[in-house]
């Protein structure tokens, strides 16, 4: 009991970590810098995955035009069981549900406010 009061009052002191979505996230976790961090690690030597610039390799879709083709809310299961494309280049990616979810917040950062 003394634990579980422990915790308790740890959670309520804000010291633990913070639960959304059945998953458990640190504090100060910040999706749309995680999906950058992730998009420039696995992507960027291709595509352009900023706000400016043109993709490494011509044919890769620049990252900031991807709501031009795709709702990219959808791309989140995609990216959980593994993104194929005709393209050979192309490696095959698979990403966990909260690392799909950031990617997914980055993209929407990218796209024009209205």
């Amino acid at each position: 009991m003394k634990t579980l009061l422990g915790i308790t009052l740890a959670l309520a002191g804000g010291l633990g970590p913070l639960v959304a979505g059945g998953l458990v996230l640190a504090q100060g976790y910040d999706p749309v810098a995680d999906g950058q961090a992730l998009v420039t690690m696995y992507c960027a030597d291709c595509h352009a995955v900023g706000a400016t610039g043109d993709s490494p390799f011509p044919p890769a879709p620049r990252f900031r035009e991807l709501h031009l083709r795709y709702d990219v809310e959808f791309l989140s299961e995609a990216l959980v069981e593994g993104i194929v494309t005709a393209h050979p280049d192309m490696p095959q990616f698979e990403f966990d549900p909260q690392q799909a979810a950031a990617i997914v917040a980055y993209l929407k950062s990218l796209e024009p406010q209205v």
